[in-house]
């Protein structure tokens, strides 16, 4: 199967990561580090290089071994591939050494279409799920192990699925007949012999795979440990662009900004606004991509880029 990738909000990504006003400083004399955090097949890594001049140097990461296969593939001494998770990333630059970092929270179209991948219920194959094939439980081996109550848990606070009892419970009975899943029809055909009613055009198992997928990789997690690493590594004046594809991410990204630009005074302290501590962050926007986008690429359609710059104390 020839599967390609089309790379969410790709020109705005860009735009927003180099556009602000730390690459554009007429003192911005050293060469320039940015960060892509999730390589992916390359869309968004390519777009940077393209936009970054000979003497810059992009590292990108991902978790999975089929993604950094491709990108070995690209030949531009610039780039440093890093087999790991973008939650790792400040082990591998200083602080406020980095002049932007894009956060791409999506998966990619070939991880989703690649049956032997097991993140589809359109497609049968392994009940995988793993992003790093060399390391942890598949879906299926968790869901052999784990009580009714932990996977209960798992699909109601990772898919929001209002049904989480019932297929946990479904799962089990399969369980204790000897039948436990192990490859994704098999696991979407239970989840649909329980779930009844659904959103118009949602397959009944769509929040139970997201929130297996959510919950194997670790990606809440990565997420909160990844927001943090970046707002060391950015200098003043940096930007961080992070894109999400549903509201659990989102969600995180929005808080997370949030928190870091403002600035939280105790109530009936006598302070003047310009005594205060100067906030971390300031948020820049929020981008959805267009209407066109969502016609060529009908992935994008949940999408949203959220935009920040690590706050300058001054410019000269």
């Amino acid at each position: 199967m020839n599967i390609t990738h089309r790379p969410v909000l790709l020109a705005e990504a860009v735009t927003a990561l180099i556009s602000g006003p730390l690459l554009h400083h007429s003192n911005t004399s050293n060469s320039i580090l940015m960060i892509d955090g999730t390589f992916g097949r390359g869309g968004h890594t390519q777009a940077l290089l393209a936009q970054l001049d000979l003497n810059a140097r992009l590292l990108s990461f991902d978790k999975d071994l089929d993604a950094i296969a491709v990108a070995e593939k690209i030949k531009d001494p610039r780039l440093t591939i890093v087999h790991n998770s973008f939650a790792q990333m400040d082990q591998y630059a200083e602080p406020e050494s980095v002049d932007g970092i894009l956060l791409d929270l999506g998966i990619s179209s070939p991880q989703v279409d690649e049956a032997h991948r097991g993140f589809s219920f359109r497609r049968d194959g392994p009940l995988d799920m793993r992003m790093n094939t060399d390391y942890g439980l598949t879906a299926a081996q968790w869901l052999e192990q784990a009580s009714q109550e932990e996977i209960t848990h798992v699909i109601k606070t990772y898919g929001e699925e209002r049904f989480a009892f019932q297929i946990a419970k479904a799962i089990v009975a399969k369980r204790e007949e000897g039948l436990s899943p192990k490859t994704t029809t098999q696991l979407a055909n239970l989840v649909a012999s329980v779930v009844r009613t659904r959103e118009a055009g949602q397959d009944p198992a769509t929040r139970t795979f997201q929130a297996l997928r959510i919950f194997i990789n670790r990606e809440l997690e990565d997420l909160e440990l990844g927001l943090k690493a970046a707002l060391t590594l950015l200098k003043p004046g940096a930007r961080l662009a992070v894109i999400s594809f549903h509201s659990l991410e989102d969600r995180i990204v929005k808080q997370f900004l949030q928190s870091h630009a403002k600035v939280e005074v105790p109530r009936g302290l006598p302070v003047r606004e310009k005594d205060l501590p100067q906030s971390a962050l300031e948020i820049i926007g929020r981008v959805k991509p267009s209407e066109q986008e969502v016609q060529e690429n009908p992935r994008a359609r949940s999408a949203i880029m959220r935009i920040a710059e690590k706050r300058l104390e001054a410019l000269t």
